[in-house]
């Protein structure tokens, strides 16, 4: 039986600079069979090894349909993930996965799509988003409400033209402040502050939100006053997770194993889970 705590060998194969502490990391295994079964779903994660370092779990960035490589978008604010940006390219790394649970792919088919995301939270999301624009007809309307500290910390920018060319897709951004001498033509404020744009309605939508979780605390607030039930929001959960197996007990709420059972959830079953700010 293959050993799933042995990770394989994947080498970057190009970077790309998202903010001044967010990069792209694009990867590929180095055995191509590997690279060829290698398959996932919008909303899981692989666990990044870095030998001698140690092992983070960091959700999937690229369109799920690509096959030759995949995407991390990795911020560094821990030691492996700091340690990672001295990496370039041609240099190997481990890697494990993907593990837990996904986006609603196929419970969003034939409705609308609200999108509310913040920061480096639109990692994991941009794998839902690609999916639904390279199958548009299987989805309804999509509205994109997306947050970021200043326009300088918003990841995937050179998209974003792209995304709101989109049929039925409307895309909404907003900033906490804008730096003196950057040009900002959008809102200002948090992203809830956008919602009262939105024209999708709870009898046809379903909500998926991730970043910080105090923002993912108003964006579901704010959608249940907007007639939402929880059982049609999902959020992503960041734990501690470290084996990805449902071993180890880190990441571990109330019943749930988040990197099992998560890290997407329903709201519904979310807030029964203790220690979140949900």
């Amino acid at each position: 039986m293959e050993n799933p705590y042995i990770p394989r060998e994947a080498e970057i194969k190009a970077i790309k600079r998202q903010t001044a502490d967010t990069l792209t990391y694009t990867l590929s295994f180095r055995d191509r069979d590997d690279q060829q079964k290698f398959s996932f779903a919008p909303g899981q994660f692989n666990m990044l090894t870095l030998l001698g370092v140690g092992e983070a779990p960091i959700s999937m960035s690229s369109e799920p349909h690509r096959k030759d490589s995949f995407d991390h978008t990795i911020r560094a604010v821990g030691n492996v993930t700091r340690a990672v940006e001295h990496y370039t390219v041609g240099d190997v790394l481990g890697v494990r996965g993907p593990y837990g649970s996904s986006w609603p792919v196929e419970e969003t088919k034939g409705k609308d799509v609200v999108i509310v995301t913040g920061g480096i939270g639109l990692a994991p999301l941009r794998p839902f988003i690609t999916h639904i624009f390279a199958n548009r007809g299987d989805y309804g309307k999509v509205e994109i409400f997306y947050g970021a500290r200043t326009p300088l910390d918003m990841c995937f920018t050179d998209e974003f033209d792209n995304w709101a060319a989109q049929p039925d897709t409307r895309l909404f951004l907003t900033v906490d402040r804008v730096p003196g001498g950057v040009e900002w033509k959008h809102n200002v404020g948090v992203v809830t502050t956008l919602f009262d744009r939105s024209e999708i309605s709870h009898r046809s939508g379903i909500v998926v939100t991730c970043g910080p979780e105090i923002m993912m605390r108003f964006a579901v607030k704010g959608m249940l006053q907007r007639n939402f039930f929880g059982s049609q929001i999902y959020l992503s959960l960041e734990r501690r997770m470290k084996c990805g197996e449902g071993k180890c007990g880190h990441c571990q709420l109330g019943s749930k194993f988040v990197c099992l059972d998560g890290p997407v959830f329903p709201y519904s079953a979310a807030r029964k889970l203790t220690d979140t700010l949900l």
